[in-house]
């Protein structure tokens, strides 16, 4: 099948070669180069990188809603778009410019996740289960009728990375099937039930703050949700620390911990990490990473700092909310 491919981010890339093997790819389009790092040099996605090494001509409008978009589409002759995290929605006139319209690769079980950030939003909402969804493109945040669906466990130390390396070969393998499935006619739309929908909106870097107040289950996914980006923090002292490999601890703590014990409280530091009160529970945190450093075990951090137990680790609020002269 001739088709254009329109996507931007590393997960896009295993959707992509899988469509080179199998189908013709009449056109790549992806996001504009946008400036990164320090030197704030361009840098072009991973999916126009791919289509370089693969020779692929390339498409990058800085609005879908420009006039030549739908003209440049049309002109291809492709008989169907595939879009894997583009970055933005498509309009009407986009999804109409091809015979078979636009289908997506959607990172979750839908109508769960919609949004921006599916991956992320499931681990920080303790999913055991997610997948990738085949869904034709409607003008919605992810609304479109369903073609096929493939599910993933959630493993108890995934981190956003880690779902996002499994995912990805998933979505591609899942498309390539679906691909099929519309060339046979085999496939039947099926509309998504709006009452099950859940929201996953775009992470912002506020998103890593810790909130020790939780449980040390809801702790744990919430910093594993937010890892690789915008990562986990935590305040100790008057110093920012990100946090890594968390791991619920139901027993084997300090006997006799500082009192009284306070969300946020060190009780210890053993091979397991920072043990960190909770709400409810007792969370282990095995690497750290302090502002300006490199990321280390916590042990190590903990005997280079002399972190005496007791110490309490703060949220930003908390200290946001605390007086001039505290």
């Amino acid at each position: 099948m001739r088709v254009v491919f329109m996507g931007s981010p590393d997960f896009a890339v295993p959707p992509l070669l899988a469509l080179i093997e199998e189908h013709d790819v009449a056109l790549v389009v992806t996001q504009p180069d946008k400036p990164a790092g320090r030197g704030k040099q361009l840098l072009a996605p991973a999916v126009k990188q791919v289509a370089l090494t693969e020779g692929l001509p390339i498409f990058q409008p800085a609005s879908a809603r420009k006039p030549d978009v739908v003209e440049t589409l049309r002109q291809t002759g492709a008989e169907l778009a595939v879009v894997v995290a583009y970055g933005k929605i498509l309009p009407r006139a986009v999804l109409e410019a091809f015979p078979r319209g636009c289908i997506n690769v959607h990172a979750s079980l839908l109508p769960k996740y919609r949004g921006a950030a599916p991956i992320q939003r499931a681990i920080m909402c303790g999913e055991t289960e997610t997948g990738v969804t085949i869904m034709q493109l409607d003008e919605g945040m992810d609304t479109g009728p369903m073609l096929c669906k493939s599910s993933l466990v959630i493993e108890p130390d995934d981190t956003a990375a880690t779902l996002f390396d499994r995912l990805a070969p998933l979505g591609a393998e899942l498309l390539l099937e679906a691909l099929d499935g519309l060339a046979r006619g085999a496939l039947t739309p099926e509309p998504q039930d709006p009452a099950q929908a859940t929201h996953a909106p775009m992470l912002d870097k506020d998103d890593g703050a810790v909130d020790w107040t939780r449980s040390a289950a809801e702790v744990s996914c919430h910093i594993r949700g937010v890892d690789p980006w915008p990562g986990a923090f935590t305040i100790l002292g008057e110093n920012r620390l990100k946090l890594f490999l968390p791991r619920v601890v139901d027993s084997d703590v300090p006997a006799e911990p500082v009192q009284p014990v306070q969300p946020g409280q060190i009780l210890g530091v053993d091979q397991r990490g920072l043990l960190v009160a909770c709400g409810q529970g007792v969370l282990a945190i095995a690497a750290v990473q302090a502002s300006g450093g490199r990321r280390m075990e916590a042990r190590a951090f903990a005997s280079g700092h002399k972190i005496p137990p007791g110490a309490i680790l703060r949220s930003v609020k908390e200290l946001r909310g605390r007086p001039a002269d505290a």
